[in-house]
């Protein structure tokens, strides 16, 4: 493609809520944190290096059972959301702004556990129950 010479009419889609196609036999929960895979499809927050955090699941979705992409959950992205802190490894106020890592579909921790978790959000809140990320 060449640069522009005139005004063009970009398409746009909301960015909030999505949907991404789900992976074989993966169980979401709603309200827990959604990763890609290695090949881009959803699966429920875990442990492993090879995910990529989406966001917060705004449905059940199980595709126990299911092929890849059989089924479709919807993610909602943009906002803070607060989730577990792992007392192991636990997120403090001097982690604000930084970076944290996922440990389950429902918790967050400040290492990367000896390179084991993948990268969640960043810190922008911190109460006695859990962490605020974006």
């Amino acid at each position: 493609m060449t640069a522009l010479t005139a005004g063009r009419n970009t398409p746009f889609k909301d960015a909030e809520v999505v949907g991404v196609f789900v992976a074989a036999n993966a169980k979401i929960f709603g309200g827990s944190i959604v990763c890609a895979n290695a090949t881009g499809f959803a699966v429920p927050g875990a442990t492993a290096t090879t995910l990529t955090y989406l966001g917060r699941a705004e449905e059940t979705v199980d595709n126990t059972g299911g092929a890849d992409a059989a089924k479709c959950v919807l993610v909602r992205r943009k906002k803070m959301f607060k989730f577990a802190n792992l007392a192991a490894d636990l997120v403090t106020q001097a982690d604000m702004g930084k970076t944290v890592y996922v440990v389950d579909d429902q918790t967050v921790a400040k290492t990367s556990g000896g390179a084991t978790r993948s990268l969640a959000g960043r810190v922008l809140g911190i109460d006695a129950d859990g962490v605020w990320i974006e």
